[in-house]
């Protein structure tokens, strides 16, 4: 599932039509515009744990980037928009690719324009 998670409510209402017994799941995820997979994961969440609440972000890797290295860089690029990704690796002195470099700028608002990198235009943020 992508996006904003499912509600209490939904959850609740989608558990109470999967105990009742009258449908099957395939039924209740049709009525409810939801996966057979989610249910029977929602099922197992609430026996395992005994809560049905979303569960928070699986984690993943965090960028190299942050804080202070995070300003350091939008500081540079700002002051020299002609800079490549190989420099901006070389003055930051960050342990990081140059793919983690590109998504950090994306993040930070500024994309490539010829050879320079500028904030986004207001239309680009649209």
């Amino acid at each position: 599932m992508k996006g904003k998670a499912y509600s209490i409510d939904l959850r609740e209402k989608v558990l109470q039509a999967v105990d009742k017994g009258d449908s099957t799941i395939s039924e209740v995820a049709k009525i409810f515009n939801v996966s057979t997979r989610w249910i029977t994961k929602l099922k197992k969440q609430r026996r395992d744990t005994g809560s049905i609440a979303p569960l928070g972000h699986g984690g993943g890797m965090q960028s190299k980037f942050q804080g202070e290295d995070l300003e350091k860089l939008e500081k540079l690029v700002t002051s020299q928009p002609d800079i490549t990704l190989q420099e901006i690796l070389e003055k930051t002195k960050v342990d990081a690719s140059i793919m983690s470099v590109h998504r950090n700028l994306k993040k930070l608002g500024f994309r490539k324009k010829n050879n320079r990198y500028v904030p986004l235009s207001r239309i680009d943020q649209m």
